[in-house]
């Protein structure tokens, strides 16, 4: 079976471990993690395949509505599935991340499960 490369980008350390625990399960998944907007672009731009992104919407310098603008922009990384981490459950940023084409969106804190179903389905 192929392996699935899943980037999780999220500025918060602990978020990123525990996403990357609950996913890790799995041995398919191969885990490329992300602290910001920026370290995310370069690991798109290093040509390695990603098959789903985990981004977080609410990151300094550069927040996940900024990066998924570029990744959108771009003709081999807009068809990669976005599907947006978020604290807020504001149905501006819930809209405005299905306008932008994201996948999906997973609340934080996530229960594991959820976030085991929602990343399965996306894929």
């Amino acid at each position: 079976m192929a392996e699935i490369n899943i980037l999780i980008v999220d500025d918060d350390d602990m978020m990123l471990r525990m996403a990357e625990f609950v996913l890790g399960q799995n041995p398919r998944y191969n885990i490329i993690k992300a602290n910001s907007g920026l370290q995310c672009l370069r690991v798109l731009q290093s040509g390695d395949k990603i098959d789903l992104i985990l981004l977080d919407i609410q990151m300094p310098g550069m927040d996940g509505i900024k990066v998924m603008e570029l990744i959108q922009k771009h003709d081999y990384w807009k068809q990669i599935p976005v599907m947006f981490l978020t604290a807020s459950s504001d149905k501006h940023t819930v809209l405005k991340a299905g306008q932008m084409g994201a996948v999906g969106y997973i609340k934080k804190p996530f229960e594991p499960d959820d976030l085991i179903l929602r990343v399965a389905n996306a894929i």
